[in-house]
């Protein structure tokens, strides 16, 4: 068995990262085992875990440091279904560089901002620098924080289109949901009726993610 293996990223912070690799696992581990690998040194991926404890509902989160990254990832990708890694929020690091060398997938989670947008031509070409190491490597954008409301957020997809890294058609709409998934620990599956509208917007990011 060799896991589907995807890294979550983007050189800027606060773009809701990790939120997106948690939900996502929470997600694909109805599908089967799963595994997240924190490699940002923050750990903010584990703090959410230990806060939830066992009955958090969420898949084993495990703290990598960068010079076990590329090993352990693929020591995992033996023996889970999916194996997920949230990413220091940096490009300077070395341990990006290494994740995108051996994963299939990179999501690089993007906010309604322009301070987003500008981000995104680095990791474009991060992307584009990794891919020589690891032509298979697949890179896409994924909105987060979106309010409809917002002009921004509604002409995001358009503005993203002159990347040459594609956004999904599916991405997470500004819940409040997100938010308690994390103050309790769990994810918003884990939130029952509290996280449906959450829990279906994160569904459509797995089963387009599966279908690419």
């Amino acid at each position: 068995m060799t896991a589907l293996r995807i890294a979550v990223a983007n050189q800027k912070g606060g773009t809701g990262k990790t939120t997106l690799t948690v939900n996502l696992a929470a997600g694909f581990l109805l599908r089967g085992k799963t595994l997240v690998l924190d490699a940002d040194p923050q750990g903010s991926a584990g703090h959410w875990a230990r806060v939830g404890g066992a009955d958090s509902g969420l898949p084993p989160i495990e703290q990598v440091d960068a010079a076990a990254v590329r090993t352990r990832i693929k020591q995992a990708a033996g023996a889970n279904r999916y194996v997920l890694i949230d990413c220091p929020p940096h490009l300077e690091s070395d341990v990006l560089r290494q994740v995108m060398g051996v994963v299939d997938l990179l999501l690089i989670p993007v906010q309604p901002s322009p301070l987003d947008l500008w981000a995104s031509v680095d990791m474009t070409a991060a992307v584009l620098e990794a891919r020589a190491a690891n032509p298979q490597l697949r890179a896409y954008m994924v909105l987060n924080q979106m309010d409809e409301r917002n002009a921004l957020s509604r002409s995001m997809h358009e503005a993203l289109a002159v990347f040459e890294v594609p956004a999904l058609t599916n991405g997470l709409v500004r819940r409040a949901a997100f938010r308690n998934a994390a103050i309790e620990g769990s994810s918003v599956y884990g939130l029952g009726k509290r996280g449906a509208r959450a829990a279906q917007d994160v569904e459509a990011i797995i089963e387009e993610v599966l279908s690419l």
